[in-house]
């Protein structure tokens, strides 16, 4: 893992500055990344590897304990939500978190070449692509310009969720997140021989946007979020 530097003497908040998990397992990978979501949930965030010397610490190399396929939402920044800081996580953004070969090629530079042990798909409820998506698919009109091609890969997570009878926007948004896991790693032989060798592991999980909660809603292999308790959101 990226080493931790010493506090830089910056005005302003104090950041804590904390070793980076060795997180060479998946599920140590995944258990700190929800450790991360319950301080930030409680309105505890230790804000780590923010400072100044942990910049210049791994200005010379990276080693992420995860990688992150999210939504491009302005509200779903990973870092903030996990409550993480430079080198921690490998974090590339489409709108709905939907794939296609650059994408592929980025998550598998992350766990082939960093050796990250952990694959997130991070969605929302309310996700604006997947309402995109499911407005398109009733009204026949398609989006202009290149929205197409977002909507064209929420597709057949619609399908899905009216093969299961699913119809309300969240329950669609689950589907969704788990059908992207499906896609990484029927499209990744590269990510799928890391799995079956248990190097890595693969985990949608679904953020709320109001609580700041995150919830697991598929993972392969299971394993890796047995025993992550996930945090619980504030009263209202």
């Amino acid at each position: 893992m990226s080493r931790s530097g010493t506090p830089g003497g910056q005005p302003g908040t104090q950041r804590t500055v904390e070793q980076a998990p060795v997180a060479t397992e998946p599920a140590r990978a995944y258990a700190e990344l929800v450790s991360g979501n319950r301080r930030f949930v409680a309105g505890e965030p230790r804000h780590p590897n923010q400072d100044a010397g942990h910049r210049a610490a791994v200005a010379d190399g990276q080693h992420p304990f995860a990688v992150i396929v999210g939504c491009s939402d302005s509200r779903l920044a990973a870092e903030i939500i996990f409550d993480r800081g430079l080198g921690d996580l490998f974090v590339v953004r489409t709108a709905g978190h939907t794939t296609g070969p650059e994408v592929l090629g980025s998550v598998e530079y992350a766990v082939s070449v960093l050796g990250a042990p952990l694959v997130v798909v991070l969605g929302h409820d309310s996700c604006g692509a997947v309402q995109a998506a499911r407005e398109s698919a009733a009204t026949g009109i398609a989006p202009p310009g290149h929205l197409p091609a977002v909507v064209d890969a929420v597709l057949p997570s619609l399908r899905r969720a009216t093969a299961e009878g699913v119809h309300d926007i969240d329950g669609i948004v689950d589907i969704h997140i788990a059908q992207t896991v499906e896609t990484l790693l029927g499209q990744s032989p590269v990510l799928a021989d890391e799995v079956a060798r248990g190097r890595c592991a693969v985990v949608g999980v679904s953020y709320r946007l109001a609580a700041g909660v995150v919830r697991p809603v598929a993972a392969v292999p299971a394993a890796a979020v047995a025993g992550a308790s996930t945090p619980v959101a504030p009263a209202a």
